[in-house]
């Protein structure tokens, strides 16, 4: 039996010869029949919408259980999308995910990144497998090439041989061409890494949709909790490469890129496309750390002798850094280690070859209207309450001269 939709009519009709059952079973602007496996009713899509429909998307999530992860499948559950979430460790860390969709909607499943038979289990069943797995520093168990270039080329490997439709793969802004050297002596490790990996998925699975995001900010970040944490800081001091006078950056906020990816999984006309998932507007990152410590009030108003400082003004950071690095290499405190601060300082780039995030309909977040709320938490003197209007909102940095970075080629 077989099933084929067209401007959502659906008809069914017996053929011996056709094995395969063909439906929309996510939208697209073609008006072609499309073909999903495994011939049952409970491939098509049912419901109204929400939580408890089934908008024909059967994903698998690796990485479900990270920071972009989380916004992500709590978005997918939401519109109808059935679930699988691997995991590695303890199966209550996954316990808040059960939320992201009703009763059967997620499943979980134990793997391990070198262990390809739970993999397979885990994309057996599905026509999207997205892969959100990433470090941003090594551990002795995880290398950059563990996890960035080896594990991706495994997952979309076998994604391929399991017959998945689609395949979107979560890369990283400035790998092409790769940056110089700023700190370390070979550049960054992770960028390094995230560009072989990309090659390495391409090669597996040529049609996958990559996405390259910029630093990414959001409740749990590790952009704007970096410069927020007092290990980061020193004696109300803040080191930068240069002061960060001479590093451009455009965050982007994480339901943005979470917008994109699920558009991208709608729309089959994405297939093999990379996308630069940046924020709307780039600043200076001295302009932007300024900014950020007067929201924090952490500057002279409030008693606070905070100043930017250069790499060779404060060799406590270097210290700080070395600690980081010998000491604590799982889990580094702040974030302050020699990795981190090689990719700190990486200009961002935009490609005006590449599509971004409006390309794909998203509306970006304003960065001087949402950042003021993520950090709202992490001001000093929380036990004040201040009065509407009492203090003055901290006018939000200029932005950055666009073309200037956009006529990169």
């Amino acid at each position: 039996m077989a099933v084929h939709v067209f401007n959502n009519n659906v008809k069914v009709f017996r053929n011996r010869t056709l094995s395969l059952v063909v439906s929309s079973n996510y939208s697209t602007e073609s008006s072609e029949p499309h073909v999903i496996k495994n011939p049952a009713l409970s491939q098509l899509k049912r419901g109204t919408g929400g939580r408890s429909s089934f908008n024909g998307v059967v994903a698998t999530v690796f990485g479900a259980t990270g920071f972009l992860g989380g916004y992500l499948i709590n978005k997918m559950g939401k519109i109808g999308t059935q679930m699988i979430i691997p995991y590695r460790g303890d199966a209550y860390f996954t316990r808040e995910l059960k939320l992201t969709g009703d009763l059967g909607q997620v499943l979980f499943q134990p793997y391990h990144l070198q262990d390809e038979e739970s993999i397979r289990k885990a994309v057996k069943y599905s026509n999207v497998v997205i892969n959100l797995v990433g470090r941003d520093w090594e551990t002795k168990n995880f290398k950059f090439n563990d996890v960035h270039v080896e594990g991706a080329r495994r997952i979309a490997r076998i994604s391929r041989e399991m017959g998945v439709e689609r395949f979107i793969h979560l890369s990283a802004l400035n790998i092409d061409p790769l940056p110089a050297p700023i700190y370390l002596s070979k550049g960054s490790g992770f960028l390094t890494s995230k560009k072989a990996g990309e090659q390495a998925v391409r090669e597996e699975f040529p049609n996958a949709t990559i996405f390259r995001p910029s630093d990414i900010y959001g409740q749990g970040d590790r952009f704007l909790l970096m410069y927020s944490h007092a290990w980061r800081r020193s004696r109300q001091q803040i080191v930068l490469w240069k002061k960060g006078e001479q590093t451009i950056k455009q965050p982007v906020a994480v339901a943005d890129v979470v917008n994109g990816i699920v558009n991208a999984m709608l729309d089959r006309s994405t297939s093999g496309q990379i996308y630069q998932a940046v924020g709307p507007t780039p600043y200076l990152l001295s302009d932007l750390i300024d900014w950020i410590f007067a929201i924090l009030r952490r500057n002279r108003e409030f008693n606070f002798d905070f100043k930017r400082t250069g790499f060779l003004e404060n060799p406590q950071h270097l210290v700080k850094m070395w600690l980081t690095d010998k000491l604590c290499p799982s889990w580094p405190p702040g974030y302050v280690n020699s990795e981190r601060f090689e990719r700190e300082f990486v200009n961002d780039r935009v490609s005006e070859r590449l599509p971004t995030l409006e390309d794909l309909g998203v509306k970006l977040t304003r960065t001087e209207v949402h950042i003021p709320h993520e950090l709202r938490f992490l001001k000093a003197f929380q036990y004040y309450m201040d009065t509407i209007g009492e203090f003055e909102n901290p006018p939000p940095p200029p932005p950055y001269i666009a073309s200037l970075i956009r006529n990169y080629a």
